[in-house]
């Protein structure tokens, strides 16, 4: 197994027999992580193709040439899942969009939600979303996922309750503090009873610090969503998004 990964964008063709690295990736590779000619390089674009390849020696501090190996291709993980996340404040959605690339997560959602205490303008929300789409990428280097996420704009919570993504989930389900939340066991027992599998696709949600308002939580339960609870503890968001991804992952894949 390669020592060293890198991110290929634009996808380059399948059948290529040598990439070029963007600069920033050759200075990462060349200058950072101290990479040498002849050494094994895995190379992956995000949508599941990896290329081994070897560093060849003629290169430049700014693009670096790799000579492919061997191709192959790696499926998604067996179930697809989809997080909407309030918005928390200071930095914890950095954190929350590089824990959920390691744990597979498919699709980020942020949400501007009633309770979110950052609120930002068009042109600092797109910065933010471009740094979550670069820490993805980071993260999927670090982790080995063949499999960068889609980070979505931010919304409003009944933007994502409307979108064709989460329509199209198998499960949707709202992390809930209430009497009454339902033991993610019982509904995934239930879902596998009802179709013979587990499921394909489901969607998450989780509030802010201090929770979705109920008028947002109401509008989700209208909508068919399932109030999940994570436990008898009040978790920090940052911790209840990465506490549900973990257990639906390790609930859905097989091997665990």
């Amino acid at each position: 197994m390669p020592d060293y990964r890198v991110h290929v964008s634009p996808p380059p063709p399948l059948e290529a027999c040598e990439l070029v690295l963007t600069a920033a990736e050759s200075h990462h590779l060349v200058q950072v992580n101290r990479a040498r000619p002849g050494d094994l390089v895995t190379a992956f674009d995000g949508q599941g193709h990896e290329w081994i390849c070897v560093l060849e020696p003629a290169n430049t501090r700014k693009t670096v040439h790799l000579r492919v190996v061997s191709q192959s291709n790696r499926p998604p993980l067996a179930c697809a899942l989809l997080l909407g996340q309030g918005l928390p404040k200071g930095g914890t959605m950095d954190e929350i969009v590089r824990q959920a690339t390691e744990l597979g997560a498919a699709v980020i959602a942020p949400l501007s939600t009633n309770r979110s205490e950052v609120h930002l303008d068009p042109d600092r929300a797109a910065k933010k979303v471009d740094k979550w789409r670069v820490a993805t990428v980071e993260a999927a280097k670090q982790c080995g996922n063949p499999w960068v996420p889609r980070v979505e704009p931010i919304q409003t919570l009944a933007a994502f309750l409307t979108s064709p993504a989460v329509l199209a989930a198998e499960l949707r389900l709202i992390a809930s503090l209430q009497p009454g939340a339902l033991a993610l066991h019982d509904i995934l027992s239930g879902h596998r009873a009802t179709h013979g599998r587990g499921p394909a696709s489901v969607a998450w949600l989780v509030g802010p610090e201090g929770d979705f308002s109920p008028e947002e939580t109401g509008a989700a339960l209208d909508a068919g969503w399932l109030p999940v609870s994570l436990g008898p503890l009040v978790l920090r968001c940052d911790t209840a998004a990465v506490y549900a991804l973990a257990t639906l992952r390790c609930a859905t894949e097989g091997s665990y």
